[in-house]
């Protein structure tokens, strides 16, 4: 049985970015996530980094945004794990596009979509690393008050834009 090293990365992303983190399985993963976000919004900025897990096992990377592309990069460094992926974005919301995300042929899995503080858990054997989960966010502080759905709901529809 192999030995098996754990760690904990913590993702780092700035607070008006949302992140997408999964699994994939090929080297065109980058052009693909690529095309999926940018027809999935005019005003988004994103950036793309996918490690790739043969061949020259190298990061590969794309985006429409420098700051965006660099902070997947650093990111998908720091995972440093075959076959994931990391996008960051700007002006727009993990729901706007994770669909589009989610059925991109080589995407097999994705382990989180979120603005909130990310850690990334990190299984290490001799022949490389994985994702086992990630910890997203925080727990929970308690049940919502009738005070709480409207305020949740007043978000959604006036903040937001999403209607009710």
């Amino acid at each position: 049985m192999a030995d098996i090293k754990w760690q904990v990365v913590q993702a780092e992303f700035p607070e008006d970015c949302n992140v997408i983190v999964g699994q994939s399985h090929f080297i065109k993963t980058a052009e693909d996530l690529y095309e999926a976000l940018v027809t999935s919004s005019p005003s988004i900025e994103f950036g793309v980094g996918f490690c790739e897990a043969s061949g020259d096992c190298k990061i590969r990377y794309e985006g429409n945004n420098q700051e965006m592309v660099d902070l997947a990069v650093k990111n998908a460094q720091k995972i440093a794990a075959g076959h994931t992926f990391f996008v960051a974005m700007r002006k727009a919301y993990p729901i706007n596009v994770l669909d589009r995300v989610k059925n991109c042929q080589e995407v097999c899995r994705v382990f989180a979509a979120t603005a909130n503080p990310l850690q990334i858990l990190i299984a290490e054997t001799e022949q490389g690393r994985g994702i086992a989960g990630v910890i997203d966010g925080f727990p929970p502080k308690g049940v919502e008050t009738a005070d709480d759905i409207e305020a949740r709901r007043a978000l959604l529809s006036k903040i937001i834009g999403y209607k009710r």
